[in-house]
């Protein structure tokens, strides 16, 4: 056997290499399996604590970062997509306001829109998308302190021309 043979009949130039592709094959097999597995119900519990993680992460950061405990609502989300510039494209299209509740309209352009787009079982604004929601709602939570009562994030539409999601931030005082 002649090792120097075989390898050279395997090998592989690293740049053939798509992480992102086995990125986006991964992602949707564990949303179908822990489906399969768990049913629903355990399934969006599981993707809204793993976007929770780093959402708490994010705002002790934030908080440390600013010397502050409590911020404003539209003073986080400037400080968020700062920070976050890696993986979102947000922008304002309309700010709500009635007695003790804020709605936000935004364009959300994601780190997981890409996965989405190139994945037939996954779909906008579905169960892996619970990840943002996860992320959002306690980085929020956590940086408007006691002021706040609710936050929640909601999807509403996905517009194709644009390339992104429509959601609204809700906040409940």
């Amino acid at each position: 056997m002649d090792i120097e043979q075989y390898n050279n009949r395997i090998k592989n130039d690293l740049s053939n290499i798509d992480s992102l592709k086995g990125f986006e094959i991964i992602s949707e097999s564990m949303v179908y399996k822990i489906l399969d597995i768990f049913g629903r119900n355990s399934l969006l519990s599981i993707l809204y604590q793993i976007g929770a993680g780093p959402g708490e992460t994010i705002a002790n950061r934030i908080k440390n970062l600013y010397k502050k405990e409590e911020f404003e609502i539209l003073e986080v989300l400037e400080i968020l997509m700062n920070e976050l510039k890696e993986f979102y494209s947000l922008q304002i299209r309309e700010i709500q306001e009635e007695p003790g509740k804020v709605r936000i309209i935004i364009e959300n352009h994601c780190f997981l829109r890409e996965t989405i787009k190139h994945r037939g079982k996954l779909k906008f604004g579905k169960a892996f998308c619970r990840i943002n929601k996860g992320y959002f709602e306690t980085a929020f939570r956590k940086l408007l302190g006691n002021k706040i009562k609710k936050v929640e994030i909601n999807y509403l539409e996905h517009d194709v021309q644009k390339n992104l999601c429509i959601e609204e931030l809700v906040f409940n005082f």
